[in-house]
């Protein structure tokens, strides 16, 4: 219980950048946070005594290093790689936003032109000199503004610190793999795994998926927020203690085998010294105390990730901390552990352009008084439960050379002018040795009451706590099999429903989620949506589900097949916050337009490769139209369009943009969007700021002062409602367009079941 209550302190003091509350801050306490906060004074002897002694700065660099801990986090930002929109934005952003701040001057300060980050590829990440604190303040950068914010609502762009990038791109992600995220909230990092996994855009469902877990429930929701953007369909957020995520099951050709990972992301609960520039609260709260106490959870963390890892699969731990104590020492242990199941990959030649500095090989350890120590046998008895023996480094020297430290990366902010940041990518050679036999007896077993948390505390060597889970795991193999099979009969009775796990077998904190429901083969709901559509005999319905299994089904979501297997197998021992991308929609009066379904903009790139009726192809004046007016009569489109729609029956449509190469000044991507066909209008049916989003794709001006859009913005939201609601269309109310964090963060607070999840899909 202590090591999770410390599991809980330290991730506090990283997640408060979330809230942007502590960003830009006072320049060296020379000025006071408005609002009367007071000035936080950006010193701290002990912080600067623990370094210089450690020397991960290199000698004459420690003025430079102070001075830029000392500065604001530069904004930096990343575009989606997967969509077939990267090119258009990057060119909109390079030829039009950028060009605008050229000459910009803003409290006295010149705007640098925004950068690249020369080791990210592609060009598609760039930072600039401007903190988030000017960004937002700022009017002359209202425009700038509006537009990282729109684009980062739709999933085009990721405002994400520079060296939180690192990890996902040494994991050298393919379409294939099976991703475990081990702590993955907020989520800017799944983001970039996801967008991996659909490198191909011309495959709707890769086969590999990301499993994305977080401990606490809240912040899951945030984790759904940024994966929901990238509406994929391989994505599930899951809600677990990292250190203790159970072994799941997937079918295999009618075997039950237990799922190994090829690549697991361990960004574990730290210190976070490393953001001092943007949290900077952590210059007045640093000691050494945090690193000691989240050493055994962050170890324990990394333990679980590799015992999940499939051989010859890669794993990347990383941190937001400088420490030692909280990185080598980790690392170290591990591979210690691992009697050479482990290695530590040489990833000096990838991300060309990122400077770096190695692992280091000999570190102490220091209690927050200042005392040091240098060897394990030197600590007092009394001070043996704070510090553990496997915070210090190795001593035998042949076996310190064999673990390859300096393989290890330290980011250090005086570089590159980022964060400080660690990270180490390890390679899986063979079973871990706890994990090798499994004999049907075990030596002496933990009780599950807490005792193996006081047999860590005590234990001489420090790996108790990390064999004794595994061990525990291994051991129930055999005892689940049965229990499997007692569960296979229960899940034929209600076939493909995948509830929450039973609360005597799991507490189950936050909300109670709503089942994951499957549709039946023989479903009648679907054939009409089959019919309407015309839709591909490839297409894979047994992997559409529902969160309901009583009443009238209101959303049809998808999943890919690999993670239905997952889904199907392991309702009862993991407790999924969310998963699938919704693709209906249940319309109000459905039934009269031929398909009670119609289509979700969020779904329709996964839905359109199998969709071969109700197809209109448009021109990029009409997308024009169809995007900067509520509900357009025919009239207004071209005659090619009004001939197409001319024989067709009211009801949901899909409108496709296909670029013209022999216009090159039009927008050269295409464009799939969901609209809806009236008796003498057409519609889009897309969320506002994907609206926006590929009007200034076009080159339209979509910009609105702040102050002219809030006199009008009253009357205006009430004006399109009540146009929504007058629509011969009947278009379902949980379309209208919604704020989706403020919304998100509301219904956090007050509500239950699966509100958070359904409610917030279309935005």
């Amino acid at each position: 219980r202590g090591a999770a209550a410390a599991g809980r302190r330290g991730p506090s003091v990283r997640e408060r950048g979330a809230s942007g509350r502590t960003d830009g801050g006072a320049r060296g306490g020379s000025r006071g946070w408005a609002g009367g906060y007071p000035e936080i004074v950006k010193e701290n002897e002990l912080f600067e005594r623990y370094y210089r002694e450690l020397g991960i700065v290199p000698d004459g660099e420690w003025g430079d290093f102070m001075a830029a801990l000392r500065e604001p986090l530069p904004a930096t930002l990343r575009i989606t790689g997967y969509r077939s929109h990267a090119r258009e934005i990057l060119h909109c952003l390079k030829e039009k936003y950028f060009r605008e701040l050229q000459h910009l001057e803003v409290d006295g300060q010149k705007i640098e032109m925004p950068q690249s980050l020369s080791w990210y590829p592609e060009e598609l990440a760039w930072h600039t000199n401007l903190s988030r604190k000017i960004l937002r303040k700022s009017p002359q950068l209202e425009k700038f503004h509006q537009f990282l914010v729109s684009e980062t609502e739709c999933g085009n762009i990721s405002r994400q610190e520079a060296v939180s990038m690192i990890p996902p791109l040494l994991l050298n992600v393919n379409p294939h793999h099976k991703i475990l995220d081990m702590c993955a909230a907020p989520g800017s990092k799944t983001a970039q795994l996801i967008e991996m996994l659909h490198a191909d855009m011309n495959d709707p469902f890769p086969k590999g998926f990301v499993i994305a877990n977080d401990v606490d429930n809240k912040r899951c929701y945030l984790l759904v927020h940024q994966a929901k953007r990238l509406n994929s369909p391989c994505i599930m957020v899951v809600n677990h203690d990292a250190s203790s995520i159970p072994n799941l099951q997937i079918d295999v050709d009618g075997r039950k085998e237990v799922l190994f990972y090829d690549r697991i992301l361990c960004d574990v609960p730290c210190s976070g010294d490393g953001t001092m520039r943007k949290n900077i609260d952590v210059w007045k709260k640093w000691t050494t105390q945090n690193s000691l106490q989240l050493h055994g959870l962050q170890l324990r963390i990394a333990t679980r990730g590799v015992e999940q890892l499939a051989e010859g699969g890669r794993m990347v731990y990383s941190t937001c901390s400088l420490n030692p104590i909280e990185n080598e020492a980790v690392i170290a242990s591990l591979l210690e552990k691992s009697q050479g199941a482990l290695e530590l990959a040489d990833v000096s030649s990838e991300l060309p352009g990122l400077k770096r500095m190695p692992g280091i090989t000999k570190w102490k350890v220091m209690l927050k008084d200042g005392q040091w120590f240098e060897e394990w046998k030197d600590v007092p008895s009394n001070r043996q439960t704070q510090i553990r023996p496997t915070m210090f480094p190795v001593k035998d020297e042949e076996k310190l050379k064999a673990m390859n430290l300096e393989r290890c990366l330290r980011i250090l902010p005086h570089h590159q002018n980022t964060g400080g940041f660690f990270v180490a990518v390890l390679i899986k050679k063979s079973p871990m040795p706890w994990n090798k036999s499994q004999p049907k007896v075990h030596q002496k077993l933990p009780q599950r009451t807490g005792d193996a948390e006081v047999t860590a505390i005590n234990s001489d060597n420090g790996s108790e706590p990390i064999t004794e889970e595994p061990t525990l795991d291994e051991n129930e193999e055999s005892k689940k099999k049965q229990e499997l099979q007692n569960s296979d009969t229960e899940q034929s009775k209600k076939e493909g429903v995948c509830g929450p796990p039973p609360s005597k077998k799991m507490k189950l904190f936050g909300f109670k989620e709503d089942p994951f429901v499957f549709l039946p083969e023989d479903d009648p709901l679907f054939l009409p949506i089959q019919k309407f559509y015309a839709l591909d005999p490839s297409f894979p319905k047994m992997n559409l589900l529902t969160r309901t299994q009583e009443g009238k089904k209101r959303q049809l979501y998808m999943v890919s097949k690999e993670l239905r297997n997952v889904l199907l197998n392991n309702s009862e021992k993991m407790k999924v916050i969310n998963t699938g991308i919704k693709v209906w929609s249940r319309n109000s009066d459905g039934e009269q337009f031929g398909c009670a379904f119609r289509l979700a903009q969020e779904g329709i790139y996964t839905l359109y490769p199998f969709i071969h009726a109700r197809i209109i192809n448009v021109c990029i004046e009409d997308v024009k139209i169809l995007l900067t007016q509520e509900n357009p009569f025919l009239s207004k489109f071209s005659s090619e369009t009004q001939k197409k729609v001319k024989d067709m029956a009211t009801g949901s449509i899909v409108l496709k943009y296909d670029p013209d190469p022999a216009k090159p000044d039009d927008l050269q991507c295409p464009i799939v969007l969901c609209g809806w066909q009236g008796k003498t209008s057409l519609r889009a049916f897309v969320p506002k700021n994907e609206r926006l989003h590929y009007l200034r794709m076009m080159g339209v001006e979509v910009f609105k002062a702040k102050r002219k859009e809030e006199e009008s913005q009253n009357k205006t939201g009430e004006e399109v409602q009540h146009r929504l609601a007058q629509t011969e269309e009947g278009m379902d109310v949980e379309d209208k367009e919604h704020d989706l964090v403020t919304k998100m963060e509301a219904e956090i607070g007050e509500k239950s079941s699966h509100s958070p999840v359904e409610n917030k899909t279309d935005v």
